[in-house]
């Protein structure tokens, strides 16, 4: 086939100008077209009341060899790429060892999944519980304010990103198209199949829930084996070289090929890895508040006219402001038409997070508003991030009330350095709830005066952001991972051979897509090493 970028066309144009675009492009006649399918198609809404959509396309005509030739050097048009995927590996038909894989968020689940196609039958070990179980428990402490520690937003199967938007963007750089894997592999579960081609495909709480549940029966059906609440405590190494795990249980499982997809608030497993001597850093994150706006704000600033439009559905937005102090501002994790979500995983903390559902119907947009900081700002051993972390989360505790309810403040009263006494248009979507306060308590003073330089600039680009009565809720801690857990070109910790870091808990993605992408990396790794050490046996 060949594909065909930057086809432009108004919102509202018909079929027949699609193809009619396609001819007119490759300048070909009707009947050399055979067969037309959708890559892409992204929107350009810089000028917000002529909005155009953006198509990318993959085309069969009756002529590519002379078509391709004619275009040679137009990146525009040019010989589609190929995209399926190709198993670097097959387990040997005498396997001598079970992979173990160590969380069973989106990393841990392509890990386990692309291990078990290749026929490793992986052993999943998952500290939380099952989704559904695990989706009462967090509803539970959302409407009861009860935390169960091992079952909350950052623990269980699916991980973090299973109460969040579901949104499926990434910016790495994938060559090997894995994130084409990914995303068939999500559709094959039930996710909508809009998700392959739309620029910013997101699938929501709900459909996520059913969609792992359908992933897992397929592991288990291939020979995979998962075990919900069961925490690794200790790592069990002999001259550098992993051998096993113990379990909270006191269990003992040996493999010398262990993934780590631990996410990025296992903060006893950080600790218990420092103390066993695995290589790790301290590494840069974020910290803020998130914001809330009435969506319908949010549209017509982006959309203007075209606000409500049901190819553009709910708007979101990607801001960014560097500081005078050098300091970086941005938002984070936008959640259009969704709710601000309590991510508490342990006891006497608060933190914030944002989800949507699949139909961001919700009134409210939320983002976390977040500053840039780096080990400078916590020195100490690799774990003092995590320290700071949790510093930020007790405060946040009880300012809010220490019962779970999380401090916030209307943005007109946050700029003007005064406690807010009372709501204004915007309702607070928090759950269990909210105490207003005076927010400049609830972060460094770097922090506070970088935010309060940025939401004016932010207004710049999006009329009504610093608007007096938009709120912000604290405090969002969780952006990333505190640590960097090193490996090297073999994906193997660099000095615990046998140790596979992997995704956000071990600093290597940011987000459902790139977590899976390198939980796909990791299971290419492992399977290949584990047929190099197999065959050298024999």
């Amino acid at each position: 086939m060949i594909r065909v970028s930057n086809i432009k066309l108004p919102l509202d144009h018909d079929e027949q100008a699609l193809t009619n675009a396609i001819l007119t492009t490759l300048d070909i006649t009707a009947d050399q077209l055979t067969a037309v399918e959708i890559r892409r198609r992204g929107y350009d809404a810089r000028k917000k009341n002529t909005i155009f959509l953006i198509y990318t396309l993959d085309i069969d005509t009756t002529i590519n060899d002379a078509l391709l030739a004619k275009h040679v050097g137009n990146q525009s048009i040019r010989l589609t790429p190929d995209m399926e995927y190709k198993f670097v590996a097959q387990a040997p038909t005498d396997l001598q060892e079970r992979p173990l894989v160590i969380g069973f968020g989106p990393c841990g689940l392509l890990t386990g999944l692309v291990l078990a196609q290749m026929g490793y039958k992986p052993l999943i070990i998952e500290r939380g519980k099952a989704v559904r179980e695990r989706t009462k428990d967090t509803f539970g402490f959302w409407r009861q304010k009860k935390l169960n520690p091992e079952s909350n937003v950052q623990f269980g199967e699916g991980g973090a990103g299973t109460f969040s938007d579901g949104k499926l963007s990434t910016q790495i750089k994938d060559p090997k198209q894995y994130g084409r894997k990914v995303l068939t592999e999500f559709v094959e579960a039930g996710a909508p199949e809009e998700i392959m081609y739309v620029s910013k495909p997101h699938i929501g709480t709900f459909r996520l829930v059913s969609m792992v549940e359908k992933m897992r029966a397929k592991i288990i059906e291939m020979g995979g084996e998962i075990r919900f609440s069961a925490r690794v405590d200790d790592l069990h190494i002999e001259d550098g070289q992993l051998t096993g795990v113990t379990l909270a249980n006191g269990e003992v499982i040996h493999s010398k090929h262990v993934a780590l997809a631990i996410g990025h608030s296992a903060r006893d497993t950080f600790q218990m890895l420092l103390d066993k001597g695995v290589y790790m850093e301290a590494k840069p994150f974020s910290v803020g508040f998130r914001i809330e706006h009435e969506q319908s704000l949010i549209d017509r600033a982006r959309f203007g006219k075209n606000a409500g439009h049901p190819i553009l559905g709910a708007a979101d937005y990607k801001l960014v402001h560097h500081c005078k102090s050098g300091r970086s501002v941005y938002s984070f994790c936008m959640c259009p038409g969704g709710t601000v979500v309590a991510a508490s995983s342990e006891e006497g903390r608060v933190v914030t997070n944002g989800m949507s559902q699949y139909s961001r119907q919700e009134r409210n947009a939320n983002s976390a508003i977040v500053v840039g900081i780096d080990p400078s700002d916590y020195p100490g051993n690799p774990l003092a991030g995590m320290d700071f972390q949790r510093q930020l989360e007790s405060n946040a505790y009880l300012m809010g009330g220490e019962n779970y309810d999380a401090p916030a403040q209307k943005v007109g009263d946050f700029l003007k350095g005064k406690s807010s006494e009372a709501l204004g248009d915007v309702q607070p979507s928090f759950k269990p709830g909210i105490k207003l306060t005076d927010l400049s308590k609830a972060l460094p003073d770097f922090c506070i005066e970088a935010i309060r330089e940025a939401i004016p600039e932010f207004n710049k680009q999006i009329k009504g952001f610093a608007k007096d009565d938009a709120l912000l809720t604290g405090v969002e801690t969780r952006t990333s991972s505190p640590v960097s857990i090193k490996r090297g070109y073999d994906m193997q910790s660099i000095n615990t051979r046998g140790l596979y870091p992997a995704g956000e808990g071990a600093g290597y993605a940011g987000g459902i897509m790139s977590a899976a992408i390198d939980g796909i990396k990791i299971a290419e790794a492992i399977a290949m090493s584990i047929n190099a050490q197999q065959a050298s046996q024999s």
